[in-house]
C-alpha cells in the first residue's frame, strides 16, 4: 500500500467509474491514482467476530467493508453511522470491498450526513475537478 497517495473523499456511485491500474498497483478516478477511499454512510448488514464483513450504505449505493484486527473486534451495530478509510478493491458481480485500516462511530453527530456530503462536493471542486479537467 502506498500512503504517499491520498485516500479519496468520494461517493460510492463515484468508486464505479474507478479503473484499475495494474502498474501502478492501484486505481484511477478520472486521472487520480488511488488505492484508499474514505467514504461515510450507514451500516445495512453486520457480520460478528474476527474478520467479518459489515455493508454500509451511503446513499448512493453500497460497498462492503472487510475487518480484521481490532475492527473485528468492536460491536459494530445496524444503523450506525460510520466513517471508514481503507484500500479499496473492485469486485466483478459483488460490490465493491474496502479493506478497513480506520472505522470511526460517528452516530452521535448531528447532521453528520449532510455535512459528508458537502465535504465530498466541496474537495471534489477545490481538488479533483482540476485535476480531472487536465486530464481531458
Amino acid at each position: 500500500m502506498d500512503y504517499s497517495l491520498a485516500a479519496l473523499k468520494v461517493l460510492c456511485s463515484q468508486l464505479k467509474d474507478a479503473r484499475e491500474v495494474a502498474s501502478q498497483n492501484g486505481f484511477t478516478l478520472g486521472g487520480i491514482l488511488f488505492q484508499r477511499a474514505w467514504l461515510q454512510g450507514i451500516l445495512v448488514s453486520s457480520s460478528d467476530g474476527d474478520g467479518g464483513t459489515l455493508l454500509l450504505d451511503d446513499g448512493t449505493g453500497l460497498i462492503e467493508l472487510s475487518l480484521s484486527g481490532e475492527f473485528g473486534l468492536r460491536p459494530w451495530r445496524v444503523g450506525m453511522y460510520i466513517m471508514v478509510v481503507g484500500g479499496y478493491i473492485a469486485r466483478i458481480g459483488e460490490p465493491p470491498m474496502i479493506k478497513v485500516h480506520k472505522m470511526v462511530d460517528l452516530s452521535s453527530f448531528p447532521d453528520r450526513e449532510a455535512m459528508w456530503y458537502l465535504e465530498v462536493l466541496e474537495v471534489y471542486k477545490l481538488f479533483y475537478q482540476p485535476l480531472i479537467e487536465e486530464f481531458t
